[in-house]
């Protein structure tokens, strides 16, 4: 049988996905169920327990298909990238959603009417899907409704199929989020979840990990025969930074536990001191 990345194929030792079938052995294979996340952030973990630590996170609105669920938990994947694991059963709903705009602010407040001197319910990060069913102004303020009757500020999303013209000005907007181990939100994020989610909101969709990114962006460069440019990308092990200029990167690092630029130069001496040197550069 053929070896299949766990993270990005769901198969375990008692089931796995029907696709699979012929690919890998499991005793019982099963078709994936439709369902997206219903939860703001939705942690993703290797194993069905607290104690496991968060791989990645799926944001509102995203589809999943859920392949088993016992105990709180639901083994899924996520259609967007593929990515594979467990989430608490209770931040999911049934069905695809049919979000049609994305959240293209860092951060939005989610207010229970048209009203922003109410108590905010719940508060979406960039790149959540949400399903607009109409639009109010009150006092001089435009408001996207949702279909529950809250709103969020009107300028804070758009449709899905706008993109934005440079990735890097996103990961830019994201600076000074606090970095997260796992992290694919602006809420908290790591190095390979900003390179995942500035490039989505340019329309661009990527797989999750560093090392994954490493193997499928783009193309590779050497950089002692050509300069770097801008939105070209530095790997390390276990790492990636996006470069804003010929000299400065922008990284979600546990240096600064931040999005942070920082000179090429120094990261370089900094990062090898401890990890070694960059094992790439990828122009996407």
């Amino acid at each position: 049988m053929t070896v299949l990345d766990r993270r990005l194929n769901a198969f375990r030792e008692d089931l796995a996905d029907k696709r699979l079938e012929g690919q890998v052995e499991a005793p019982a294979f099963v078709s994936g169920r439709a369902a997206h996340v219903r939860a703001p952030v939705l942690d993703m973990r290797r194993r069905p327990s607290l104690e496991a630590g968060i791989d990645t996170q799926l944001l509102s609105g995203q589809d999943v298909l859920v392949f088993d669920e016992d105990e709180g938990f639901a083994w899924v994947q996520a259609r967007m990238d593929g990515y594979v694991g467990y989430v608490g059963s209770n931040g999911l709903a049934e069905g695809f959603s049919k979000s049609r705009h994305v959240v293209s602010a860092p951060r939005t407040f989610v207010y229970p009417l048209p009203d922003l001197k109410t108590v905010p319910t719940s508060v979406l990060s960039m790149g959540s899907s949400v399903e607009i069913v109409g639009l109010e102004e009150r006092r001089g303020t435009n408001y996207a409704l949702l279909p529950s009757g809250e709103a969020v500020i009107a300028g804070h999303v758009r449709p899905a199929d706008e993109t934005a013209a440079d990735y890097v000005a996103i990961a830019e907007r994201l600076i000074h989020t606090p970095y997260l181990w796992g992290g694919a939100s602006a809420f908290g994020i790591d190095c390979s979840g900003l390179v995942q989610l500035s490039m989505r909101m340019a329309g661009r969709q990527v797989l999750r990990d560093s090392d994954m990114q490493a193997q499928t962006i783009g193309t590779v460069i050497d950089p002692q025969r050509e300069a770097l440019r801008r939105g070209d990308l530095v790997f390390w092990k276990g790492h990636v930074a996006i470069v804003t200029d010929p000299e400065t990167i922008i990284h979600a690092n546990g240096h600064t536990m931040t999005v942070a630029l920082e000179p090429l130069a120094e990261a370089v001496s900094r990062i090898g001191y401890l990890y070694g040197q960059p094992t790439g550069f990828r122009r996407p």
